[in-house]
């Protein structure tokens, strides 16, 4: 069964597991939307069609000419996420080793979360084999755009510039609602956006169902930050050059033709106890999980989005 984080969360083993997923959708702007489709194994292969066979008109009394279209068969690998949050034995004795050891856990989760996110955007097999490939490196061509233009710049031609170069990135994503994905950036641009729509509307602040987080909204799609790396640095980091902006459509299985997550397991939390080794009590969260882009049009990206 194809779910969310956030609703697998429901259907934990233990309070520890439960604690920990939902604390991965918390902390991510992506973990706590899009679908973890469940897979035998280690890898998934499916096809991508590259090619449709030919077709012709006949007579009557004649054949056809044989044709067969082009199929490349892929691979997505599950790459292993995690880390141990260790808590020294005299801390656990002195400090109410509940609290110390949920803390510890939480920080380990939101390191773990942050990272997840980065790698969804910037992952890069060639810098770090253990890891998966993201957004950036997978889409071309066509899905990528460029706007270069300010978001509010002289609040009238160039932000109606804006948001179409805005609308040609949702549709360059067909099927994106608000019910299905979001528009990824960075909080510069969204205060950005937030400012503009004082000029020209179609933008407000709710609410969202899905989260419960406050949100930007676009005509119904999450305009959503993307947040920020471990180190604190920002995933769509703006620069001299623009900011980026990516919209997104996840989707459950492979026919959805989008952009899905991959687990065997889902989110695993365990309480290893005192360790034997050094005197420290350890739990270990573990993720194996990966994505797939099961469509050529599943996600766009837009570069040289001003940062005025």
């Amino acid at each position: 069964m194809t779910l969310t984080l956030t609703e697998s969360a429901k259907f934990s083993i233990t309070q520890l597991q439960r604690a920990v997923i939902e604390t991965f959708a918390e902390n991510s702007s992506v973990l706590d939307r899009i679908p973890f489709m469940p897979i035998d194994g280690n890898a998934y292969a499916y096809n991508e069609e590259s090619a449709l066979p030919g077709v012709e008109f006949r007579s009557v009394g004649s054949g056809y000419s044989e044709s067969t279209g082009v199929v490349n068969q892929l691979f997505e690998t599950l790459v292993i996420l995690g880390g141990d949050a260790d808590v020294d034995a005299f801390v656990a004795r002195t400090r109410n080793i509940a609290d110390v050891r949920a803390q510890q856990t939480r920080a380990k989760v939101k390191a773990a979360a942050r990272t997840f996110d980065d790698t969804f955007f910037n992952g890069d097999v060639t810098k770090d084999p253990k890891s998966f490939d993201g957004l950036r490196k997978r889409l071309a061509g066509s899905q990528v755009l460029a706007a270069d233009i300010p978001v509010v710049g002289n609040g009238t031609t160039d932000t109606h510039a804006f948001f179409d170069k805005l609308e040609a990135l949702v549709d360059s994503v067909p099927g994106l609602d608000g019910s299905n994905g979001a528009i990824y950036t960075n909080s510069l641009v969204i205060g950005k956006i937030r400012a503009a729509a004082r000029r020209v509307g179609g933008v407000e602040q709710i609410r969202e169902d899905l989260t419960r987080k406050e949100i930007t909204r676009w005509n119904g799609i999450p305009i959503l930050d993307a947040g920020q790396d471990r180190a604190g640095a920002d995933i769509l980091a703006p620069t001299v050059n623009g900011s980026e902006m990516y919209a997104v459509r996840f989707g459950k299985t492979e026919e959805d033709r989008a952009v899905t997550g991959l687990t065997n397991g889902g989110v695993q939390a365990d309480d290893l106890g005192q360790m034997k080794s050094k005197p420290a009590y350890r739990t270990r969260v573990e993720f194996y999980c990966g994505i797939g882009v099961f469509g050529g049009k599943a996600a766009a990206r837009m570069t040289g989005v001003k940062n005025g």
